[in-house]
């Protein structure tokens, strides 16, 4: 069950390891950009290309959708970046229904764990399979791999490597589960004495930039929100995405959000304790593109 290209890897990752998959459960088509061309998701083109059963409800609860789930007789089901299942739903499989998430959990349970992580300027992020139960990313851990982040990485660097990360251990969760050689964590365990940071889905409001923060927050929530949905501020009154910046911290007198730029390389935004350079946006109106470029085509 699955539906974007993070659900992929895994997909393939589980037939290469000899699992039998009955069918996919993926989104419904969508009319999508300006054409309103019919979008298939990418786990429903994958499955296609290799024979496999494609389920695509509406509803997760419509009866001739849990006839037909029934129908297959899977001992198991796998779920990874899809939506939110009703008991009836992951319930069903006599060994249960097991879930990959983008985080090490209990931390940042939620829709956008891989941007949170970045723009609250973690150290290390990493991958974790379990059961699913009742409340949302809470279920027993069933196995975890870490991974030490840089502290540069943008949230679509970073997602291509938990999605293929992600997709090695869902096999070794998978095969373990098979084979009744697994422990079960509860996380209530794990969270004993620690502060829970939570990933909610993030919204246009979320990615306005306060240059009143210090530099280098500043500088974490554009990587973080990079390349979608993209952190922006407004330059000549009209909006301008940043996916790319450096930061400085450095005693200025210049008033946070106020800008500094020779107009042929460089255009640096004030924080309240330093600089961050923008280094690739996009002006609205107008393409992504380098900062050199930019600067030769707009009069700022």
């Amino acid at each position: 069950m699955g539906t974007p290209q993070f659900a992929v890897p895994s997909l393939d990752a589980l037939i290469l390891a000899g699992c039998d998959i009955v069918a996919v459960v993926t989104a419904p088509d969508k009319p999508a950009g300006r054409g309103q061309k019919i979008n298939e998701s990418a786990v429903k083109q994958y499955a296609v290309a290799n024979g496999i059963k494609v389920l695509q409800p509406e509803k997760l609860k419509a009866p001739e959708f849990l006839e037909a789930l029934k129908a297959l007789q899977a001992d198991l089901q796998v779920v990874v970046a899809f939506r939110m299942l009703p008991e009836v739903v992951w319930n069903m499989p006599p060994k249960g229904t097991i879930n990959l998430h983008a985080s090490l959990l209990p931390q940042y349970r939620g829709a956008a764990p891989i941007n949170w992580v970045l723009m609250n300027g973690e150290g290390e992020s990493g991958v974790t399979t379990f059961f699913l139960k009742h409340e949302i990313d809470t279920g027993n851990i069933l196995f975890t791999e870490k991974i030490t982040l840089n502290g540069h990485e943008t949230a679509g660097e970073l997602h291509d490597r938990l999605m293929n990360k992600g997709a090695g251990l869902l096999v070794k969760t998978v095969k373990g589960v098979e084979s009744g050689r697994y422990n079960e964590h509860p996380q209530s365990q794990l969270l004993a004495g620690t502060e829970l940071k939570h990933a909610p889905k993030i919204f246009k409001e979320d990615c306005v930039i306060d240059w009143n923060q210090p530099a280098k927050t500043i500088y974490d929530k554009i990587r973080g929100l990079s390349p979608v949905p993209t952190a922006y501020t407004l330059l000549n009154g009209k909006v301008l995405k940043i996916f790319r910046a450096e930061y400085e911290v450095e005693d200025h007198e210049i008033v946070p959000g106020h800008f500094i730029t020779d107009h042929k390389s460089y255009l640096k935004f004030a924080a309240n304790d330093g600089f961050v350079s923008v280094t690739e946006v996009q002006l609205e109106g107008k393409k992504q593109m380098d900062i050199k470029s930019f600067l030769r085509g707009v009069k700022l």
